[in-house]
């Protein structure tokens, strides 16, 4: 199997599958929503081989693929993984062909473009991942905005025009800005090459690291998303399908996480040193912003919205608390927040389907209704405000302890958040799982077979990273410390009087 380009066919399989859903009649959804999820199962099962093809402990790329595409600009198919890109495209293969099979016949309208839709944003969302070319990255970046507005605004709520043009502005207007980023180290670098490695070593004035880190920042902040560019989220969430919701929150929220790690820390690493407190700064007030904004909601989709908004907050801060351990927590957590919140959405969605109300108030005595929706629901709940023993606290808890022995001070303050999501997702479970049977309770049915089936692999991951977290830390360690040393070094000569080696340790 290493032999194989697994990569691409990550890229092409779900991708021929939107062209093969493209030639089914419309009329035959059945067989439209099998390809679909004999396709993203497919995908899955190779995904899997990439577990026994990578080499743990290995810092640099492997399993790198390399086609000439345009020779003469220098741009060429080039992809592969690292201990960053690996963790997250096992997340997206693994997500996909659930939220599938969560949604299973929640579409009758306009099936075949819904599909068509999210097979085509599951190989773009692998291609951003392990895209070694800076335009090939460009190109899956912007190409998974089409679909990803399409599932918006075709398929969402009332409000999904207004949600889907502003989710694509957005994302628009930061890909821009990135591009030309992009463009200036391509023309920098003599106009060869879009190379990541080769543009890697790239020497650039601190006034050009400057503006070019906050070209690519503000891209992936967006994506984050970072407050206070955030207020794209919670529309598009709260008025995206379930699948739409699954897809953001379990997948591309994370992109702008990855392309934070991937891209402006190693090509910018003196201006992240000197622009680190501001955006730890930010950070912070993402974490209790969203915490207290989300306590407040009385949908409890858009809520689970504002908690993603703290939660990727501490992603960012155990990034730019520029620590192994809080790093490496933050790619890990990624993972985590990727699985829980994309399990609470899928519930939300199971809810929805029954009852077609998200109000908090409309509920009593879910637990009693139907313990089993009930059950699973409350082990997600403890698994997104970081229960020791699920997988939020084997990431949240390394992100605070990293952060600590860096940034004191922001570790202790977006500590609260974690205090706060305590309280606001204990709080509406009670009101809507507790006290007497009424409201859309009232005879509401419980989880079936099928939406088991979706929920006990889910609920196994969580429980699984929660307990064992070593073999997700031992695959994406060594390439955050090899980012970390990266960026120590380039400050090293700030450190008067001291040699390198003594200057490492000093920073350490």
């Amino acid at each position: 199997m290493a032999d194989l380009p697994l990569l691409s066919i990550l890229i092409g399989l779900p991708a021929l599958c939107a062209l093969i859903v493209g030639f089914i009649p419309a009329t035959r959804t059945e067989a439209i929503r099998q390809v679909t999820l004999v396709g993203t199962v497919a995908t899955f099962l190779v995904s899997l081989a990439l577990i026994g093809a990578f080499e743990v402990g290995e810092a640099g790329f492997q399993l790198v693929e390399r086609v000439p595409w345009i020779p003469a600009w220098g741009i060429n198919y080039q992809v592969g993984v690292d201990g960053i890109t690996f963790p997250l495209v096992m997340l997206s293969t693994f997500i996909i062909p659930l939220a599938v099979l969560a949604t299973w016949g929640h579409v009758s309208e306009r099936t075949k473009g819904f599909y068509i839709a999210v097979l085509t944003l599951e190989a773009a969302v692998i291609g951003v991942f392990v895209a070694l070319d800076l335009i090939l990255f460009y190109v899956f970046f912007e190409a998974m905005l089409v679909p990803m507005y399409a599932l918006i605004g075709v398929w969402g709520g009332a409000n999904r025009r207004y949600a889907a043009i502003k989710f694509f502005l957005y994302t628009l207007i930061g890909g821009l800005l990135m591009l030309v980023a992009i463009l200036y180290m391509y023309f920098k670098a003599g106009a060869t090459t879009f190379d990541y490695e080769a543009l890697r070593g790239l020497t650039l004035s601190d006034a050009e690291e400057i503006w070019l880190f906050l070209a690519f920042f503000v891209a992936f902040a967006i994506k984050v998303p970072l407050f206070p560019f955030h207020t794209w989220l919670p529309d598009a969430h709260t008025e995206a399908p379930t699948i739409g919701s699954v897809d953001l929150a379990a997948i591309l929220l994370k992109i702008g996480g990855y392309g934070i790690i991937r891209f402006s820390l190693p090509y910018f690493p003196q201006a992240t040193q000197s622009l680190a407190p501001a955006i730890l700064g930010l950070a912070v007030v993402g974490v209790l912003y969203g915490a207290l904004v989300a306590m407040v909601q009385p949908d409890i989709k858009k809520l689970v919205a504002y908690s993603s908004v703290a939660h990727m907050g501490f992603v960012v801060l155990g990034v730019f608390a520029l620590n192994t351990t809080s790093t490496s927590g933050s790619v890990v957590q990624m993972v985590n927040h990727g699985l829980s919140t994309g399990a609470l959405f899928i519930l939300i969605g199971f809810m929805y389907e029954r009852t077609h109300s998200r109000r908090i108030a409309d509920y009593s005595g879910l637990a009693k209704a139907t313990p089993v929706f009930g059950g699973l629901f409350l082990i997600v709940v403890l698994s997104s405000l970081a229960l020791p023993g699920l997988n939020g606290f084997a990431g949240e808890f390394p992100i605070l302890l990293g952060s600590y022995q860096t940034t004191p001070w922001a570790a202790v303050m977006a500590s609260f958040g974690v205090i706060f999501a305590a309280l606001y997702l204990l709080w509406a479970y009670q009101r809507m799982f507790h006290g007497p049977v009424e409201g859309k309770a009232v005879g509401m049915l419980d989880l079936s077979l099928r939406e088991k089936a979706v929920m006990v692999p889910l609920v196994a991951v969580i429980v699984g990273i929660g307990l064992y977290p070593k073999p997700l830390y031992d695959r994406v360690t060594p390439t955050v410390e090899q980012i970390i040393a990266e960026v120590e070094q380039a400050g090293q000569p700030a450190v008067s009087g001291l040699e390198p080696d003594t200057a490492a340790a000093r920073s350490n």
